[in-house]
């Protein structure tokens, strides 16, 4: 044991158990809380996340749980749950901690609210911090270079506590107090990446997926403006960097998921069988709700919709690409 106070995290997916292995590489304590029993057992037992994360060998200072109540004695807590069931997970935390640290990226379906707004009506006795940004798991967990934006809502002073607890040499956070854009850089960069797969299934070339990831951030910096995100944030690393990392591999679920539709297989069918969550499925039409409800364009967001209600691939790219022709910097997209 370290010594100092343990680090909790709630998801044991692919993603918290990268950020626990990066908790853990300088000998800190982590609690990982996972809903399988038989995940807990198999992670303290042999050092292994065969489900999610099969090629790390996990730090012996990582302890699995299935009981929220042992994260009591965190005062520092990283979120790692599903967007969709965040809530439900955080309401069920008997003593929620000073620090909760948000990493789910999404928005949450029926409700239309932030992970930030989810978080404050389920643990109100928490101060919120998202930490958002170009992240691969695989990368984080084997201590690849890796730089985010982490977003405080308690402004410097809960920088400076919890800053401490998650740098790392190889994990470096970067300071904002725009929680709004930080946020809406993570959603909205998910939906787009669909979008992209969806131009590597379907083989229209490299020119098409730099110009679809310029056009879709055109949409996450009206969409984020209009929220009340500032530009500066949605250009740095939870905005622009993020939505590159994701458009650009097979390693992000999202773009996996567009890969597959441009492919031609049934959107039913891969939402149906697909183990790890693709988080822009469950976005992106609570996001093109949110969008006609301000008033905002988002044509290639109302079009990953349309996709996952079965629209055909080929079809809805074409109407975009006959789209009227327009100036790049006007308001309209």
């Amino acid at each position: 044991m370290s010594g100092q106070t343990p680090v909790g995290v709630i998801g044991a997916g692919a993603w918290g158990t990268a950020l626990a292995q990066m908790l853990a590489s300088d000998g800190r304590d982590v609690l990982l809380w996972a809903r399988e029993a038989a995940l807990v057992e198999e992670i303290n037992a042999t050092r292994r996340n065969s489900l999610y994360l099969p090629s790390a060998e996990l730090a012996s200072s990582i302890r699995a749980t299935a009981t929220l109540g042992d994260l009591s004695a965190c005062s520092t807590v990283l979120a790692v749950t599903p967007a969709q069931h965040l809530g439900k997970v955080l309401e069920s935390l008997p003593q929620p901690p000073r620090d909760l640290v948000l990493c789910s990226k999404g928005i949450e379906a029926g409700t239309g609210r932030l992970m930030n707004e989810v978080a404050v009506a389920a643990a109100p006795e928490s101060e919120t911090a998202i930490l958002s940004g170009p992240t691969f798991a695989h990368e984080v967990a084997v201590g690849l270079p890796t730089a985010v934006t982490l977003a405080c809502s308690g402004g410097e002073a809960q920088w400076d506590r919890i800053a401490p607890v998650i740098a790392r040499p190889s994990f470096r956070p970067y300071y904002t107090d725009d929680v709004t854009g930080a946020e809406i850089g993570g959603a909205v960069k998910n939906v787009l990446a669909i979008a992209c797969g969806v131009v590597d299934g379907l083989q229209l070339g490299q020119n098409a997926r730099a110009a679809l990831i310029a056009r879709g951030y055109a949409e996450m910096l009206r969409f984020g403006e209009a929220l009340g995100a500032r530009a500066e944030t949605l250009a740095g690393l939870c905005g622009l960097g993020d939505l590159v990392l994701t458009c650009s591999s097979t390693s992000s679920r999202n773009f996996s998921l567009g890969k597959a539709l441009g492919e031609g297989q049934s959107a039913e069918a891969l939402m149906a069988d697909r183990r790890t969550v693709a988080e822009g499925a469950h976005t992106a039409p609570v996001l093109t709700e949110l969008a006609a409800r301000h008033g905002i364009a988002m044509p290639i967001a109302a079009a990953v919709y349309r996709l996952l209600g079965g629209a055909p691939a080929r079809d809805i790219v074409s109407e975009l690409l006959s789209r009227p022709l327009r100036a790049e910097q006007e308001g309209l997209a």
